[in-house]
């Protein structure tokens, strides 16, 4: 019986086995939790600037034309933009209906350090794009400056003569295969280390860290659910003529449960592409273009999260916040949630920025961080879901009528 339970299987197996070491053990668990998360997240790291480097390439030498690749990145920046404005606004809705900032009587639990924070930060992050050394780039993780590096480096090897660009062709084809074989021999422990991730945070918080702010807590949840299962199965549908949405939900059940229990966008990255080729039947020429820029630009859930702690806190303190104010937290979490890396807590600094641009306390962060790990889980796996939605939509407005794609529209 063992034989026939699926990967997803063992990795929900992990989630709810990590629950109940947690709880029952309590922090003695993390001896052994601890290193087994750790090691399943370096891991997943280490394969990650390869990866993007490879595929990104690859999939800019497979456009071909670089008048094909400006019409699939203009739907790709096309699609991350509309999803995002669209979750923040969800979010900006619910905050202001249910005003769960309002009579607080909440204290600040933890004031973080967050250093040189202004609202330059926002040039910064445009200006990151562009390395300096991109060797030094890879090294540092930077995923903004990786992929520009590599969508240049593959745009200009597209326009050398036949036998150089079939070279970086076979090159990058072959390069991207083995990293997509090292990612599915890594893969095979995510029941592990997810058991330790889960395991771990639950030893440390509990489930009494919620109280408090319960709330904020479920006026997050509820944007989020709303955002996920009705905003994107709708884009599904009507963008991406697909009748039956929630198939490709199920098509992403382990890289959504993998987004969960890393709170790391960029982490889940090899379960989401291997997710979409293979259970949605998306084209690698699609996905190795789409989904390593999503998880780096396209931050749904971190962009609505951005919008709604920025009101709350504003709430808390008894600041009424105009129209006009408002209008700059949401394009001010739109721009942020662009530069945010695809890895855990590294929202807060886009929060300062957004706090700064109107003039809040910075010390407010602190109101959220009791609640911040779960939400943190949350949202990232709403934006490797909406990641996975763009490229099924792209795809379907590409032609692509691949078989399991053929599958989803019946």
């Amino acid at each position: 019986m063992l034989k026939k339970l699926k990967l997803t299987h063992w990795i929900f197996i992990g989630i709810v086995a990590g629950i109940l070491a947690g709880k029952l053990i309590g922090p003695p668990v993390q001896v052994i939790a601890d290193p087994l998360g750790q090691i399943f997240l370096r891991l997943l790291k280490m394969i990650i600037v390869p990866l993007i480097l490879s595929s990104i390439t690859y999939g800019v030498l497979g456009v071909g034309d670089t008048r094909n690749l400006g019409r699939l990145g203009g739907k790709t920046l096309l699609y991350y933009m509309f999803t995002s404005t669209v979750a923040i606004l969800t979010g900006l809705l619910l905050v202001n209906l249910f005003a769960p900032g309002v009579g607080s009587a909440l204290v600040l639990h933890k004031t973080p350090v967050l250093e040189n924070v202004d609202a330059n930060e926002i040039w910064r992050i445009f200006l990151r794009m562009i390395p300096e050394n991109p060797v030094q780039a890879m090294v540092r993780g930077d995923m903004l400056a990786v992929i520009f590096f590599s969508i240049l480096f593959g745009i200009f090897a597209t326009r050398l003569p036949e036998r150089g660009r079939l070279f970086f062709t076979e090159f990058f084809e072959h390069f991207f295969e083995v990293m997509m074989k090292m990612t599915r021999f890594i893969i095979t422990f995510a029941p592990i280390g997810i058991f330790g991730l889960i395991a771990s945070i639950v030893a440390q918080t509990g489930f009494s860290a919620f109280a408090s702010l319960l709330k904020f807590f479920l006026v997050v949840v509820a944007a989020l659910l709303i955002h996920a299962s009705i905003t994107l199965p709708l884009l599904l549908r009507l963008a991406g003529r697909i009748p039956h949405p929630f198939r490709h939900l199920r098509a992403m059940t382990e890289a959504l449960l993998t987004a969960f229990s890393t709170a790391s966008s960029n982490a889940t990255l090899p379960v989401t592409m291997r997710c979409v080729e293979e259970n949605s039947g998306v084209s690698n020429r699609t996905t190795s273009f789409v989904l390593p820029l999503g998880a780096t630009i396209n931050m749904d859930g971190t962009a609505l999260y951005e919008c709604v702690v920025a009101i709350f806190i504003a709430q808390v303190y008894g600041i009424h916040l105009n129209f006009l104010q408002q209008f700059i937290i949401v394009f001010t979490a739109l721009l942020t949630s662009i530069g945010v890396a695809g890895v855990p807590m590294a929202s807060l600094v886009a929060i300062a920025i957004i706090l700064k641009a109107v003039g809040l306390p910075l010390e407010g962060i602190g109101l959220i961080m009791v609640t911040d790990r779960i939400l943190d889980m949350m949202r990232t796996t709403v934006n490797v879901w909406s990641d996975s939605v763009g490229a099924v939509v792209i795809a379907r407005s590409e032609g692509e009528t691949t078989t399991l794609l053929n599958d989803l529209t019946d």
